[in-house]
């Protein structure tokens, strides 16, 4: 067995823990009370937070992107970050039966290459890091709802192969876009020398660059 392989069958199995994971959540959530309060609160919380661990690097962004020298390159696009659509293709390249019943991108590619059109411009053109913060925010938030939606389409199959029920699909749906929507909050700050940062368009912030 070559190298190749061995990641082909690495990722392979990763990924259907991942989702084998993700379904286990959702079958057993049915009867969790209602939160919504709670998740209201704990919402505002977590967005003070993000804003004062992150609003110095939309600072330092927006200093970058100010200089003479700073160009935005051509748009560019990994699909979903963090090695799902690459885990992906690689599935279903190796399982015919796999692409059939789900495709060779994710059914959600399309929303990450809307996220991804957002990220590559950044804050360009925004006057402050408060509103390159939101900007950021918007962009994932949208991510999070394309990514849920993406359920209505994908019932039927779901429904047919597995044995889920229509609101298991939306429920498993609403898990993937919550933890995509976490990842991007996590992994997207600017001012890293990430491919999938914010504003991963423009050269790399200063320090990155020296560090890179």
């Amino acid at each position: 067995m070559n190298s190749k392989t061995r990641l082909t069958i690495m990722i392979s199995q990763r990924f259907i823990f991942s989702l084998m994971s993700l379904f286990l959540l959702v079958t057993q959530a049915a009867d969790v009370p209602d939160t919504t309060t709670v998740k209201q609160s704990s919402s505002e919380t977590m967005d003070k937070l993000e804003q004062k661990l992150e609003l110095y690097r939309h600072e330092r962004f927006l200093a970058r992107i100010e200089k003479k020298d700073a160009a935005m390159s051509d748009f560019t696009t990994d699909g979903c970050s963090g090695g799902l659509s690459f885990a992906w293709e690689k599935i279903a390249a190796e399982f015919p039966e796999f692409a059939a019943r789900h495709g060779k991108q994710p059914p959600w590619y399309e929303c990450c290459v809307a996220h991804d059109k957002h990220y590559h411009v950044g804050s360009a053109g925004t006057m402050s890091a408060s509103e390159s913060f939101k900007r950021r925010k918007n962009a994932d938030l949208n991510l999070k709802i394309c990514v849920a939606e993406t359920s209505v389409g994908r019932s039927k199959v779901l429904e047919d192969v597995y044995g889920l029920s229509e609101s298991q699909v939306n429920g498993l749906y609403l898990t993937i876009s919550e933890l995509m929507y976490r990842a991007v909050r996590i992994g997207g700050i600017p001012c890293t020398n990430q491919s999938w940062r914010w504003g991963y368009g423009w050269p790399l912030c200063d320090s990155d660059a020296i560090s890179h």
